[in-house]
């Protein structure tokens, strides 16, 4: 099998436009909706023998057995699930970044109809099957998934799973699925204060930006000491807009206390011979003093007065007010230590699963959702989603369906 070039993957989104401006009419023949069904799930037509199977089974009143089938296809998993996944591995978005362990992974989790809140907390890592002449899983380079790429091997096959604590090292209970993968590390542990990474994966999973979780009315007393409390000395700006994020960010984001990217600044200033460190239990830092590393503490003479991280040590202030509306589990605390629990708060959010059922609606029926129809379907696919194992080819097959007839 070929490498698909980033050429070719554009080519399959022309492909894809075009057959969304000939979409076929509701009551189209089982062989077209057959056809529509199988170019929104793997962005290519079907053979004969599969057209046909899909066909019996779409006039049989089968049609979501008919969208697995499609979904048996290569391109589902190296194409469709590469590019849903490929722009949440970078802060630019990247549409075409190559592939790594956080986007591989994700892949694997989908293949094996594995619970999807897994992405956020599980001792998880999908890497290619021993035997294809790859270069070792590396902690500081990408070397493997950049070969296993340009090999062309179909990663429907040649994905294994394992666990990140028994290939990278990381203590079990600090692994927190694509959050401690090391594309995860390398794009959002990067240099700052790992803000970065709670607000991107509260983008990427919960599909809301800062802005949108905005809220003034939680207490200030977790914000760190570099944020001012009157910036430009204007104590109003802090009041009206600093608080309303990092009030609840900054509470959440104090999971990732003992992690860091780290690469040499001079010699590799994009960090791409990096990787994820992580202080364990008897490890300093010996600026801190204590395990927190010493990126939470920078810029503390902002405002000496303000929170100093002492541990990882993570609470939901999100609970109340506003964004309860998020739908935070009542199975679980809202609190915690360390980026597994923290990341498992998120992931059992209603939020998270309406999420990924939106991003897959709007991948596969190449638009956003227009009416309350629409609206209605993705509360009916969400439901089904959380009610059946986070299993997100469900999600692919059910979305797919609704808008094969279009």
């Amino acid at each position: 099998m070929k490498r698909t070039s980033p050429a070719a993957r554009l080519l399959l989104a022309a492909t894809a436009c075009a057959g969304a401006a000939l979409s076929f009419p509701a009551l189209a023949g089982p062989e077209e909706q057959a056809a529509q069904l199988h170019s929104r799930i793997t962005g290519v037509k079907p053979d004969v023998a599969t057209l046909t199977q899909m066909a019996e089974l779409i006039a049989g009143n089968q049609a979501r057995d008919a969208a697995y089938l499609a979904m048996q296809n290569d391109a589902f998993y190296n194409v469709t699930l590469k590019n849903l996944v490929t722009p949440w591995t970078s802060r630019d978005g990247d549409n075409f970044a190559p592939l790594n362990d956080y986007t591989a992974t994700v892949i694997g989790i989908v293949r094996d109809d594995v619970d999807f809140r897994e992405i956020l907390s599980g001792d998880i890592l999908y890497t290619g099957a021993s035997g294809l002449g790859l270069p070792a899983y590396s902690n500081s380079n990408n070397n493997h998934y950049i070969e296993l790429e340009n090999s062309g091997y179909p990663l429907q096959t040649t994905l294994e799973r394992k666990t990140q604590s028994a290939v990278t090292g990381l203590p079990s209970d600090a692994t927190a699925g694509v959050i401690t993968t090391r594309g995860g590390a390398k794009a959002f542990f990067y240099a700052g204060t790992n803000r970065a990474m709670f607000r991107f994966t509260l983008m990427n999973h919960l599909c809301r930006d800062l802005e949108q979780v905005h809220d003034t009315s939680r207490p200030p007393d977790r914000i760190r000491q570099d944020v001012s409390r009157s910036p430009g000395g204007d104590s109003r700006v802090f009041q009206n807009s600093c608080i309303g994020c990092h009030s609840g960010m900054d509470p959440m984001a104090q999971a990732f206390a003992y992690y860091d990217y780290v690469y040499d600044v001079d010699n590799d200033p994009t960090g791409e011979n990096g990787q994820l460190d992580y202080n364990n239990t008897g490890e300093t830092d010996p600026v801190t003093g204590t395990r927190v590393k010493a990126k939470n503490h920078i810029n503390s003479a902002t405002f000496p007065y303000g929170f100093v991280i002492p541990d990882d040590k993570w609470d939901n202030y999100w609970r109340e007010g506003p964004n309860m509306y998020l739908g935070w589990s009542s199975e679980l605390p809202g609190s915690g230590n360390g980026a597994k629990s923290m990341g498992r708060e998120l992931a059992n959010s209603e939020a998270f699963a309406q999420c990924q059922v939106t991003k897959v609606f709007e991948q596969v029926c190449l638009r956003a959702p227009e009416d309350q129809q629409d609206r209605d379907r993705i509360e009916s696919i969400t439901a089904s989603f959380t009610g059946n194992g986070y299993k997100l080819k469900q999600v692919y097959a059910d979305a797919a369906v609704y808008c094969a007839g279009e």
